[in-house]
């Protein structure tokens, strides 16, 4: 097909892009557990990406920090098929008396 087309063209250009990859493009006809698209990837850091603008500035590198942390409890919690404000709020009201080297028996 390249061969048929201006080798200047956009459909040269990525049909020679996808020549150069076709090992890593093809990969997940190998082995059954690699997924075809990274598309649950991407929806797991869409409600990130949305909010992006919003949480851009967090005041200091420490306001970041603990927003990441937040991110990273609700999206794990989604993942585990957990309701996250439940267990944010579940997880709030333990806290203060759970002891703090079994802290992990927390983590959704």
């Amino acid at each position: 097909m390249v061969g048929r087309v201006s080798a200047k063209s956009e459909i040269a250009g990525a049909i020679g892009y996808s020549l150069t990859r076709w090992r890593a493009l093809t990969r997940y006809l190998d082995d059954g557990r690699i997924e075809i698209d990274n598309n649950a990837a991407e929806r797991a850091l869409r409600g990130i990406s949305l909010g992006r603008k919003n949480y851009l500035f967090m005041g200091s590198d420490a306001g970041g920090e603990r927003a990441a942390a937040i991110y990273s409890l609700v999206e794990t919690a989604k993942l585990n098929g957990l309701d996250p404000e439940a267990y944010l709020r579940e997880v709030l009201t333990r806290i203060a008396d759970h002891p703090i080297n079994r802290i992990d028996e927390l983590l959704p």
